[in-house]
């Protein structure tokens, strides 16, 4: 029975990395790209790990699985946030079917101090 469960959460989490390889192959611009493979490979990634916990049945695995899962469930999103903005900051483009550009005017591209909100910039100018 534990055998069944431990496959079924294997193959559902290798499904999840599975979908996030093809969202890499298949979502048009970075952004998208960038959303899908954070979403659907922390928690491929997340189901793998839970299954070895369950297989290998040990406190000292289980306590090591459980720490990899939360560095996984806070370095993920943080790092994907900075790709993002990184990849806005340089003028990485949009998809054409985009709606809302809800960052526009909010960073200068080029330039010094290029990262910083555009109110910083002329704040810092007059000092």
């Amino acid at each position: 029975m534990t055998d069944t469960f431990i496959g079924i959460i294997a193959t559902l989490g290798t499904l999840f990395v599975l979908l996030a390889g093809v969202g890499i192959l298949r979502m048009p611009d970075t952004y998208l790209r960038m959303a899908v493979t954070t979403k659907a490979a922390t928690l491929g990634i997340g189901l793998i790990m839970v299954a070895a916990a369950i297989y290998f049945n040990d406190l000292s695995t289980t306590t090591r699985v459980l720490a990899v899962i939360i560095f996984i469930l806070l370095t993920a999103p943080v790092g994907a946030h900075l790709i993002g903005k990184a990849a806005y900051i340089t003028g990485n483009q949009l998809w054409e079917k985009t709606v809302m550009d809800d960052l526009e005017g909010k960073y200068r591209k080029t330039g010094k101090n290029f990262s910083l909100p555009r109110n910083m910039d002329k704040h810092k100018e007059d000092h």
